[in-house]
């Protein structure tokens, strides 16, 4: 009896055997991947800046259905650039504070550097449309260039960036080739519609 309870208490007392050496390391390595995957991403992307974003395409829309000349059409989608451009910079601004992150240092100059040359494009296609008076064609090319920047610049962002552009160069791409679209409409439902639906995801998911 002794001896086997002798047996019994320093099987008890023996002490666990630790982690095998491989799961260790592969803790580790997970450790790191997913702390550079935070580290390298530009987090700052305003949602709710992209709902503000598309609530005021669908003015814009609505008021650039209602002009008489072509020349007061593009100058509210002008206008409506601008606008996007200040609310999306403003709260960039104030959701890069928020978190912390650099505004124009690392991924957040990578998604400017990527989403800048299709807007240039754009807006100089947008004069030659125009000229050429070829009205019809500008909200697809918009949307066209305009989901190209996002999906580049989206790739140093969260995920869910470069679906939002792949969705924006898909209704760019029926605007261009289904003529009988109306411009103020597709950019109402796709330049206004993509940004309050995604803008809603990305601020329940990554913190405004």
């Amino acid at each position: 009896m002794t001896s086997a309870y002798s047996v019994s208490v320093s099987a008890l007392q023996q002490p666990e055997t630790p982690p095998a050496l491989h799961d260790r390391a592969m803790d580790n390595l997970r450790y790191i991947r997913e702390t550079m995957e935070r580290a390298s991403a530009f987090t700052a992307v305003p949602g709710w800046g992209q709902v503000a974003i598309g609530l005021s395409a669908m003015v814009a829309a609505y008021l650039a259905a209602h002009q008489a000349t072509r020349r007061a059409w593009l100058g509210v989608w002008l206008a409506e650039a601008i606008i996007s451009l200040l609310i999306a910079g403003w709260l960039m601004d104030r959701k890069a504070r928020k978190l912390g992150v650099p505004l124009f240092s690392g991924p957040g100059r990578k998604v400017a550097f990527s989403l800048s040359p299709p807007m240039v494009a754009g807006a100089l296609l947008t004069v030659v449309l125009f000229r050429a008076g070829l009205v019809n064609a500008i909200p697809g090319m918009w949307l066209l260039l305009y989901g190209t920047g996002v999906i580049t610049g989206g790739m140093f962002s969260v995920s869910i960036v470069p679906v939002m552009g792949i969705c924006f160069v898909i209704a760019g791409a029926l605007g261009l080739f289904l003529p009988l679209i109306s411009g103020d409409w597709l950019m109402a439902l796709a330049f206004g519609g993509l940004h309050i639906i995604f803008g809603t995801i990305i601020a329940r998911r990554y913190g405004g």
